[in-house]
């Protein structure tokens, strides 16, 4: 990935943040047929440090290459900026468009886990974290017993524990002030979900520079 240094994120918090807010990843493989993609939540445990290791499950049929090199990418809120935005663009034109997004690369070597054990207490562990938000949270338990071990016997666990993690934070600051607040100032006009995170991101990062 490509990475100037004003865009880079090296607070490993930070990225963590991220994955642990957006999980749904494109998992990026390498095998005997070429490079494939798959799009997969991967939830992490912050051991071993600094990184973690990313855990989740794909369908067996699934050709997903054991041991092999993958790159998880976790992709967070994004905005295309116009350069209407920019005060520069009254006082020079000298503007163009540029889209802003945020993005974590986690790179490592993938393990497939066949332990039913483990893939029981993986299940157990995504259901509770992702039903708690609903009045009636749903349980692995509320389904028949029988028809949770055959679908169990259907899937495969991964672990990728993170060998390298790498952030980009693409929040206009390489823009002079004056245009970051124009950016921060429209994004809140636009008003969807993205484009009011990428506004706070780029307020914070207006923030930072200051000091």
């Amino acid at each position: 990935m490509y990475l100037p240094e004003h865009f880079a994120e090296t607070e490993i918090e930070v990225l963590h943040q991220l994955i642990r807010a957006r999980p749904l990843c494109t998992l990026v493989t390498l095998s005997s047929n070429g490079i494939d993609a798959n799009h997969i939540p991967l939830y992490l445990s912050p051991e071993p440090a600094p990184f973690g290791t990313l855990r989740g499950h794909v369908s067996r049929a699934n050709p997903i290459p054991d041991g092999s090199e993958a790159l998880a990418i976790f992709h967070g809120p994004q905005s295309y900026v116009t350069p209407s935005w920019y005060p520069a663009k009254a006082e020079t034109g000298k503007v163009v468009p540029t889209w802003n997004y945020v993005v974590v690369h986690a790179h490592g070597k993938l393990g497939l886990v066949e332990d039913r054990a483990w893939l029981r207490a993986h299940l157990q562990s995504l259901t509770d974290r992702n039903e708690a938000g609903f009045p009636e949270p749903w349980k692995l338990e509320d389904a028949p017993s029988d028809f949770t071990e055959k679908l169990i016997g259907g899937i495969v666990g991964i672990e990728l524990p993170i060998s390298r993690l790498i952030g980009k934070w693409k929040t206009s600051q390489n823009q002079p002030e004056g245009n970051r607040a124009g950016v921060a100032c429209g994004l809140r006009e636009c008003g969807t979900p993205d484009a009011l995170e990428m506004a706070d991101l780029v307020e914070k990062a207006c923030r930072k520079n200051r000091n």
